[in-house]
């Protein structure tokens, strides 16, 4: 499927629309609709489920987008938070080198490389311009990714702050309150959904590189020497959590980095990269981040952060194992690998958006066979199963036309009231991808709806 279809099917059934489109828009940004609102909703509850609620270890937390500055000098990003920025002199285009060479070379993983590094590759090898197909660069230069406000009423009293480029830094800030407060003994992990703001060079690909997206993030603290186990348990768990959301195993790679791709904090980090319409690309990074940021900010802000066993007495600053997910990645994700066009027997074709049930935008749609007779009891049907799953209740159109519309969303399950209906409260139930029908009677519809959407 390519990549405009695509976007043109989330465009026209309210997944995703253009930002600002009403004003021209505004590039590289973009407005989720009443379905792509439920499904990321449904995407970050399931993530939400299985890595706090369902964990013995793991707690969660939701941390300020705007932070004292001094942390992310403390971090290393107004530093070191940084690509590597190339113009064309001839088109004027604008490009991150790395992407620039790995577009040259697929082969090539061009992070672990210096600007002399690069430099030295694009001169050797005369990269062209993928846009006008010249070979004449600008001299490569770092650019800072992160968005600066001001904070203050005042113009000339204000003081420079950042959006934060990661939710990660709010959680190593607040190690020490949880740990306190949950009186949690390591191993243990601090989860957090949330915004996070990256000026991107070169934005693109729809929603999988913006300049405004959304994180689920876990940092796990374990004990040093812990680490290599933890963090190939969470390798494992992270690809388990993709294929219970129904991805297919296919289009799913561990792609394990290089020592010298490796970032300086890390001494290990696996990518699981997904099939795009364009290729393999990062989905999810794990990456074991030893004490790196405790130490950095034990250093800065001159408090302890070390962690003291309550059995030996030993204190250290414990390690971390950093599983980070983006909400968008993982949204484009699931729906490129549901969409399905199927032809019938009758030669009709019909979209099928194969989505997991529990993620699905509507668990259940409703629908009056004959609007005149039916509405009622069908009204009062949705009411009744809509404090149970996500319903939605539509009487537009032939029944065929009705189910076609539901399936196209990814709608599991379909009820319909008809004459039989108001004398024994029994309704025929249709299964989205098998098109089959049962009959069941009320008192047994919700516990048939709750076991077939369940995660």
């Amino acid at each position: 499927m390519s990549m405009e279809k695509l976007v043109a099917y989330m465009k026209q059934h309210g997944f995703v629309f253009q930002g600002s489109e009403l004003y021209g828009g505004l590039a590289n940004t973009w407005d989720f609709g009443p379905l792509g609102t439920a499904l990321k909703n449904n995407l970050k509850n399931r993530w939400w489920q299985r890595f706090v609620q369902e964990s013995r270890t793991n707690v969660g937390l939701d941390s300020s987008i705007l932070m004292n500055p001094a942390i992310w000098k403390a971090s290393g990003h107004v530093d070191g938070f940084s690509d590597p920025l190339i113009d064309c002199k001839a088109c004027k285009s604008r490009f991150r080198a790395d992407h620039l060479l790995e577009g040259h070379d697929d082969t090539l993983h061009a992070d672990g490389m210096d600007i002399a590094a690069m430099e030295t590759y694009i001169a050797e090898h005369k990269v062209p311009c993928p846009e006008c197909g010249k070979h004449d660069f600008t001299s490569i230069r770092q650019f800072n990714l992160m968005f600066k406000t001001s904070q203050g009423v005042v113009d000339d009293q204000s003081q420079t702050i950042y959006l934060r480029p990661e939710t990660a830094q709010g959680i190593f800030l607040n190690f020490k309150n949880v740990q306190r407060a949950t009186r949690r003994k390591l191993p243990f992990g601090i989860c957090q959904i949330g915004k996070v703001f990256r000026n991107e060079i070169t934005p693109g690909n729809f929603i999988f590189r913006t300049r405004e997206f959304e994180q689920m993030e876990l940092e796990f603290f374990c004990k040093p020497g812990e680490e290599k186990t933890w963090f190939e348990r969470f390798v494992n768990e992270s690809e388990r959590f993709l294929l219970d959301l129904g991805l297919s195993k296919d289009n799913l790679r561990l792609r394990e980095h290089d020592a010298d791709e490796l970032s300086h904090y890390s001494n290990a980090t696996t990518d699981i990269d997904y099939r795009y319409p364009w290729g393999f690309d990062e989905l999810w990074g794990i990456a074991s981040r030893t004490d790196f940021d405790l130490k950095a900010h034990q250093t800065h802000s001159n408090e302890n952060l070390e962690y003291q066993d309550p059995v030996t007495n030993e204190r250290y600053l414990p390690y971390v194992i950093e599983p980070s997910l983006g909400v968008e990645r993982l949204f484009l994700a699931v729906l490129a690998d549901a969409y399905r066009e199927e032809t019938l027997d009758d030669g009709e074709t019909r979209i099928n958006l194969a989505l997991h049930p529990a993620i699905a935008p509507y668990q259940v749609a409703v629908f009056p066979l004959i609007k005149k007779h039916h509405r009622e009891e069908a009204l009062r049907l949705y009411d009744k199963i809509s404090k149970h799953v996500a319903t939605v209740y539509d009487e537009t159109g032939a029944i065929g036309k009705r189910y076609r519309r539901q399936d196209a969303i990814g709608t599991p399950l379909a009820i319909t009231v008809d004459h039989d209906s108001m004398d024994d409260n029994t309704y025929t139930v249709r299964d989205r991808d098998t098109m089959e029908q049962v009959r069941l009677h009320e008192d047994d519809l919700i516990d048939y709806i709750c076991e077939k959407t369940a995660f």
